[in-house]
């Protein structure tokens, strides 16, 4: 199979449904697409009903292309990343890995277009991340949710808006920003550093404002994070957590018990904003974003150094904080289905606390003149309390 013909099966593929973020490959399977979260299958000339262990390793050695070090990835880790480039429609990062002796592929659709906040109609809170001079924000997600999106447009508003040098970590390069007032210098792992860590230990010496790293994947990158925001950087990265809660947790949890208070104090002093975000069904089709967002004020701050306790909880902070632009997953969840974007079922199925999206629901019933409940089909028995028909007894 020659890059002619995988180029010819990429494009069909991208061509096949509208609203395409990811191509699929995989043995025994056709070759599918994810589109508005639903994996399809895609008719090809000649068909392929069955994809075989030989097609996908062929596949997968065609998109490494030679890479030495990604061949020595794949073969002693299982797995490894990259981008491809299909001329003229598309970018691609690129996860092959072996499962039961095959290769899979997973090719993630990037954007070429860079998206602004206005694009993507983000909260308030985002315009506000994109002026802070320094601290960590932190974008968390499951995998696929638009957590590079989101930062993306952080950037694009901070390119929009200050003199700044700017160097970004990642694991490929997602979004190539142009030039505008800010310098950006955009690194790829594997091409121009081997490790986040090592990449972040190095940006400290390029005179950086802002640093992106394009995920915290471990305690080293988190330390030294937390070290450049603490020296006046700006530091904006991902996790993959569910909430606000969870991301505190999930960094503490990446050092030891008698590191933790210390761990505590640096965090309070530098976490600026966390934002954790799901992609929910869409009425009429497509997906919508849904945030959680949490910023820094005196109750937050208190509960990362102590902890969380009865009343003094994360969630229950950022609903008492809304004029501050805080917000749970929740309200936003009642928020999208007010505005009629997402279905009841599906604001049910995707709530943190489902009586806390239930009570929104039935308020937002309420004000429309909707009944909330079902009571209104039921009806009296009239004959409560009468005597009872005494039946012959059997013979």
């Amino acid at each position: 199979m020659r890059k002619q013909e995988i180029d010819f099966i990429l494009g069909k593929m991208l061509d096949s449904y509208g609203n395409v973020s990811d191509l699929n490959i995989t043995v025994g399977k056709p070759f599918q697409v994810e589109s508005s979260g639903q994996l399809t299958g895609v008719a090809l000339e000649p068909p392929f009903h069955k994809l075989t262990p030989f097609q996908t390793e062929i596949f997968a050695l065609n998109l490494i292309n030679q890479d030495r070090r990604l061949t020595e990835t794949l073969i002693g880790e299982g797995s490894c990343d990259s981008s491809y480039e299909l001329a003229g429609k598309a970018r691609f990062r690129v996860n092959i890995f072996s499962q039961r002796g095959n290769y899979s592929i997973v090719l993630r659709k990037l954007e070429t277009r860079i998206p602004t906040c206005e694009d993507l109609n983000l909260p308030e809170a985002f315009y506000k991340m994109a002026e802070e001079k320094n601290g960590i924000i932190l974008v968390t997600g499951a995998t696929g949710s638009g957590k590079s999106t989101s930062l993306a447009a952080v950037l694009d508003k901070i390119n929009d808006t200050k003199s700044v040098h700017i160097v970004t970590l990642e694991d490929p390069v997602e979004f190539s920003h142009p030039h505008k007032k800010a310098t950006f210098n955009q690194r790829e792992m594997g091409n121009d550093f081997d490790t986040f860590a090592n990449g972040l230990r190095a940006a400290l010496r390029q005179a950086p404002k802002v640093i992106l790293v394009g995920e915290m994947r471990d305690r080293e990158t988190v330390e030294i994070g937390l070290s450049a925001a603490e020296t006046g950087h700006l530091v904006v990265s991902t996790l993959h957590t569910v909430d606000a809660g969870q991301t505190i947790n999930r960094i503490l949890g990446m050092f030891t018990t008698e590191e933790e208070t210390q761990i505590r104090i640096r965090l309070a002093d530098t976490v600026r904003w966390i934002v954790c975000q799901r992609l929910l069904p869409k009425v009429g089709g497509g997906r919508v974003a849904a945030f959680e967002i949490m910023g820094s004020n005196l109750r937050i701050k208190d509960t990362i150094l102590h902890g969380e306790s009865e009343g003094k909880t994360f969630y229950e902070i950022i609903q008492a904080s809304k004029a501050f632009g805080m917000v749970t997953f929740d309200d936003y969840i009642v928020e999208l289905y007010q505005k009629g974007l997402i279905t009841e079922d599906t604001a049910r199925a995707y709530a943190s606390n489902k009586g806390v999206v239930g009570r929104g629901i039935d308020s937002v019933k309420s004000t429309k003149g909707e009944a909330t409940t079902e009571l209104g089909k039921l009806s009296l028995d009239k004959d409560y309390g009468k005597p009872k028909p005494k039946w012959p007894p059997l013979k």
